[in-house]
C-alpha cells in the first residue's frame, strides 16, 4: 500500500491565509469610507486569523505527540498574535467601532509585510457575506 501524502498541510493553509490577509489589507487601504464590502472584508480577516490559529494548534498537537515540547511552545509564541488580532478585530466589528480599523490594519501589516503582491489573486466575492455570518455567530 502506498503512503498517503497530505497536500493540504497546516503550513500551506497558513500561507494561504497570510496571502489572503495581505490582499485584504491592500484592498482595505484603498477604500475611502466604510461600506458593506469593508465590513465583509474585515470580517473575513477574522476568519483568516482564526484559521491561522487553528493551523498552529494542529501543528502543535503533531509536535507534542512526538515529544517536541520546546518546538511546539516556540511555534505557539511565534504565532500568538493571530489569536489576539482575531479577537481584537472581531470586537471592533461587534461594537461598530470602525474608526479603530485603520489602527488594527497597522498592527496587522508587519506580520504580512514580507508577502509580495504583484497582482490580486483573491476574488473579493469570497468574503461577500462574511460580516453577516460573523454577526450571526453569537446569536446562535
Amino acid at each position: 500500500m502506498a503512503r498517503v501524502i497530505n497536500t493540504n498541510s497546516p503550513g500551506k493553509r497558513r500561507s494561504a491565509y497570510m496571502r489572503t490577509i495581505a490582499e485584504i489589507l491592500r484592498h482595505l487601504s484603498q477604500q475611502k469610507e466604510i461600506t458593506q464590502e469593508t465590513k465583509d472584508s474585515a470580517a473575513w480577516l477574522v476568519y483568516c486569523l482564526r484559521g491561522i490559529d487553528n493551523t498552529v494548534e494542529e501543528s502543535m498537537r503533531a509536535w507534542e505527540k512526538r515529544g517536541y515540547w520546546k518546538k511546539s511552545d516556540d511555534f505557539q509564541q511565534k504565532w500568538w498574535w493571530a489569536s489576539l488580532m482575531a479577537k481584537s478585530i472581531e470586537e471592533l466589528i461587534r461594537t461598530d467601532s470602525w474608526e479603530k480599523l485603520p489602527d488594527a490594519m497597522v498592527r496587522l501589516f508587519p506580520h504580512v509585510s514580507d508577502i509580495q503582491i504583484s497582482r490580486m489573486t483573491r476574488d473579493p466575492k469570497i468574503w461577500r457575506g462574511a460580516y453577516g455570518k460573523l454577526m450571526q455567530e453569537r446569536q446562535n
